[in-house]
């Protein structure tokens, strides 16, 4: 068996293992990145990215070539099925706060392609796809990862690893490291229409409530203006997946999220529904081998909160990985990114994620008009709005994982 010696190896080809090994390798640093699929995938999920995250990716030019073909969203809505718009949420009072006062809307795997390309300039980084990780073990000097390979298996070590492969990852298991938390009961289904909800009142992004069946609208920019509309919405235990695949259930669902505004079936573009998460990893690091993204934390899509926080995670993690490496740091500053990270995501990712869906799916109807006064409350002055936005674009967040030591 074929053996090779790396410096760093990531798992997982996705925004967040292409974001660490382009880091890294900006840093002088040698990486190794290994996919199991056979290309970059496409994932039509995440789409949603924050304030902080266009911050965090300006330095390298990520974030020039995302607005070139995303859909800045500097306003936002929060409605509910029976009343109406309660909240329209401007982001320019965050002006003073950040570069950025908008959400920047762009499918996940039109970020991909522009990591790897600009990964591609570096000759000391390299991509290896259709080499699914096997095996994982380490000693107290370095990891050993065996690799499916054709026409034979291949026997990868590194001094350190970055578990970047996904909620199912195969990294953290190996590590045996917990993935504490619970999987919601009912599903998600994401669909998408050419059909355009702006003559309709639609801002790009508004969470409507409804105690049956809530709704999270985006416009998403697909492969040329004026894109498509995307809409995310839990799905019933008694309705199966091929029922909800069809374009009878979407159209339904876009229907009654019109409130008899829409008469016509509209074409439907893309329909999928998949499980939902809320979960931390009990370790961020063992050892060599630390964990980012999903990976390390999983939780329902309300807030757009997931891939943000995957990518603060990949930015804070080899920031700290490069000063060990070229710095001689002590390896105990990677326990610090254990300790922001994961904090930040029990404190914050997974109680506001878990809170936007109790709010938005909430059937008493005091609880609900007590809802729509504390949102219109907050909206009704500058330094009050200014709050609510600091925490729902995770400004708020990343400057309380700096204040860790």
């Amino acid at each position: 068996m074929k053996q090779i010696n790396k410096n760093v190896i990531v798992v997982g080809a996705g925004p967040v293992g292409l974001l660490c090994a382009l880091q890294l390798a900006k840093n002088g640093i040698p990486v190794t990145v290994i996919e199991a699929e056979p290309e970059l995938t496409i994932d039509l999920r995440a789409g949603t990215f924050h304030p902080p995250t266009l911050e965090m990716l300006d330095p390298l030019g990520v974030t020039n070539a995302m607005m070139e073909i995303g859909i800045q969203v500097p306003r936002w809505q929060s409605r509910d099925l029976e009343e109406g718009l309660i909240v329209e949420w401007d982001m320019g009072v965050l002006a003073n706060d950040t570069k950025y006062p908008f959400r920047l809307h762009l499918e996940q795997h039109r970020l991909t392609p522009i990591l790897f390309k600009m990964l591609q300039s570096y000759p000391h980084a390299e991509v290896f796809f259709s080499h699914p990780l096997l095996e994982l073990t380490q000693t107290d000097d370095e990891v050993s990862l065996l690799i499916g390979s054709q026409p034979e298996n291949v026997l990868f070590t590194a001094n350190w690893v970055i578990g970047a492969d996904g909620g199912k990852s195969i990294v953290r298991k190996a590590c045996d490291i917990e993935f504490e938390g619970y999987t919601w009961p009912e599903r998600y289904s994401v669909m998408s229409t050419t059909f355009d909800l702006a003559p309709f009142g639609y801002a790009d992004n508004a969470y409507m409530s409804d105690p049956v069946q809530w709704v999270a609208f985006f416009r998403m920019p697909d492969v040329a203006p004026p894109g498509l509309w995307r809409m995310t919405v839990p799905v019933d235990s008694s309705i199966s997946d091929e029922e909800v695949l069809t374009p009878q259930y979407a159209n339904q669902v876009f229907k009654r999220a019109l409130n008899g505004k829409l008469q016509q079936d509209v074409p439907i573009v893309h329909q999928s529904v998949y499980r939902v998460h809320q979960r931390v990893a009990k370790q961020f690091r063992k050892h060599r081998v630390l964990l980012a993204g999903d990976s390390a934390h999983v939780n329902n899509p309300l807030g757009g909160f997931g891939l943000n926080s995957g990518i603060h995670d990949a930015m804070s993690l080899t920031e700290k990985l490069a000063k060990v490496i070229n710095e001689d740091a002590n390896t105990e500053i990677l326990d610090l990114y254990e300790r922001q990270r994961k904090s930040v995501n029990l404190q914050y990712v997974q109680e506001f994620s878990i809170n936007n869906k109790k709010q938005l799916e909430e059937k008493d109807p005091k609880n609900r008009q007590d809802r729509f006064a504390y949102l219109r409350k907050m909206n009704s002055n500058q330094d009050s709005r200014r709050e609510y936005l600091l925490n729902s674009s995770m400004i708020n967040s990343i400057q309380s994982a700096n204040r860790i030591t």
